[in-house]
């Protein structure tokens, strides 16, 4: 019985550090009116290998957040399988979560495939910062995936 009790009560501790709710997701992404890459459809850039804006006729709301796509065919492929498609680090610049472990917004059309998972980048006032990641990609993306850790635990 005592066992039993141990197991029930780990398994609720476990659920409740790795469960989020839908407003904690939505802290964690970068929304653009409350859109997931501002409205770019997520599965073109695997698709069309560019950046496609999507068309509010055809959303999907995924764990409270909206994406847009540009085709009835991209938005089943994702309803399929959205963690294939979902932007890393919730949409927010690659480079600035390796280099500093901040969210930085991006421009949705600077953007990176690596391992079949999407990266996006800022790109302003003369700031590529996907040029940088190449420099130091497998550092970075270490970096990276380290400090996104701190956003959604």
């Amino acid at each position: 019985m005592k066992q039993s009790f141990l197991l029930f009560f780990s398994m609720i501790l476990a659920f409740s550090l790795f469960s989020q709710t839908p407003e904690t997701r939505k802290k964690q992404y970068n929304l653009s009116n409350n859109l997931a890459i501002s409205g770019y459809d997520p599965v073109a850039y695997f698709t069309a290998k560019k950046a496609i804006k999507g068309k509010s006729t055809y959303s999907v709301t995924e764990k409270s957040v909206t994406y847009y796509f540009s085709s009835k065919e991209n938005l089943e492929a994702f309803q399929k399988n959205p963690s294939a498609y979902e932007p890393e680090y919730g949409g927010w610049c690659a480079y600035a979560m390796g280099a500093t472990g901040e969210k930085v917004p991006v421009d949705p059309e600077t953007f990176k495939i690596v391992n079949n998972k999407l990266y996006l980048f800022y790109n302003r006032f003369f700031n590529n910062t996907l040029k940088d990641w190449n420099k130091d990609e497998a550092n970075l993306k270490s970096k990276a995936d380290i400090a996104w850790k701190k956003f959604i635990n």
